[in-house]
């Protein structure tokens, strides 16, 4: 029986629930990586999936620190909203910023009230215990290059998805 182990290319599904147990991201179309080789997935989930088997479904626990990270209230302003243009006046906008170094951050509008438009630039599960539901569906060697890209590759196109 196959199991998940270094530079196996790794095929999952998972949903993401928040404190409340509402689902807030699901991905039923399964995505790719590579175990232990720098992937981009969170090692806690790496970790969780590491000797399991295709089939099998794994519940996890992921900490602030482990997933969305701890909130910070530097990343929230507010403005007149005069001062904001009209396209942006609704909750739940997006605003994206560019800072002197030419990096961009999205900020989300929260909350409109008593002429105040509030923006936050923190992942709307920051702070949060989040709960990981994820399905092995297929386990396999990596190549050379998956395990050096952390993906797989695209069969049509040679391209790392």
């Amino acid at each position: 029986m196959v199991t998940v182990a270094r530079h196996k290319l790794v095929y999952i599904t998972y949903s993401i629930l928040d404190q409340r147990g509402m689902v807030v991201e699901q991905h039923d179309v399964p995505v790719g990586y590579v175990q232990g080789a720098n992937s981009g997935i969170l090692p806690a989930i790496e970790s969780a999936v590491a000797g399991r088997t295709i089939g099998e479904r794994i519940e996890i626990k992921l900490l602030p620190a482990e997933g969305y990270g701890e909130r910070d209230e530097s990343l929230m302003f507010v403005d007149d909203i005069e001062n904001v243009p009209p396209e942006f006046r609704r909750v739940g906008a997006e605003v994206m910023f560019e800072n002197e170094s030419g990096e961009t951050k999205v900020f989300y509008v929260t909350a409109i009230e008593n002429g105040q438009l509030t923006l936050d630039g923190n992942p709307s599960l920051a702070g949060q215990t989040v709960t990981c539901l994820v399905n092995v569906i297929d386990i396999r060697d990596a190549t050379p290059e998956e395990i050096q890209n952390g993906r797989p590759l695209d069969v049509k196109t040679g391209t790392v998805h």
